[in-house]
């Protein structure tokens, strides 16, 4: 007997390629999930390092001037932008008296009695109310900065 030329494929089947393909676009699809989860957390911790130091100029400010900036220029921090890409909002609450402008907790309370600063998150829009859904993601100074992080965590 000669041994003759194989018949049989040493190859994948189209179907062992699709369920690679399938399986890797699962894994992908995790993997991307996972990406977007961290790099936003990333976001929010520098925004809320961001706040940190410039409340800590505000208060050096007020220290020196024995009144707060009227706005982020005054502290030459008008220029910095949040990790969104937008400008950090800043509003003085004892010159103004508020002017009905200040940021307020789900009981309607001033976050704040001296100054607002935050950022409108990933969104760009935020509201008075950090219970209002567009509010939700902004990262925030509260209880004159003893607390400073995403709205959606803070409980007064």
């Amino acid at each position: 007997m000669r041994a003759g030329p194989r018949t049989g494929s040493t190859g994948f089947t189209a179907i062992e390629v699709l369920i690679a393909l399938a399986i890797l676009g699962v894994l992908a699809s995790l993997a991307y999930s996972r990406y977007t989860d961290y790099t936003e957390r990333v976001r929010v911790s520098t925004a809320t390092t961001d706040i940190n130091a410039i409340a800590f100029l505000v208060v050096q400010y007020n220290l020196d001037n024995r009144r707060f900036p009227d706005s982020l220029a005054d502290v030459r921090q008008d220029s910095k932008l949040d990790p969104w890409g937008r400008p950090y909002a800043y509003f003085n609450l004892v010159s103004h008296k508020g002017d009905g402008k200040a940021r307020k907790d789900k009981q309607l309370n001033p976050l704040n009695s001296d100054f607002d600063l935050y950022s409108v998150g990933k969104d760009g829009s935020s509201s008075s109310s950090l219970q209002a859904k567009n509010s939700r993601d902004d990262v925030v100074r509260a209880r004159d900065g003893r607390f400073v992080g995403l709205a959606s965590e803070f409980d007064p």
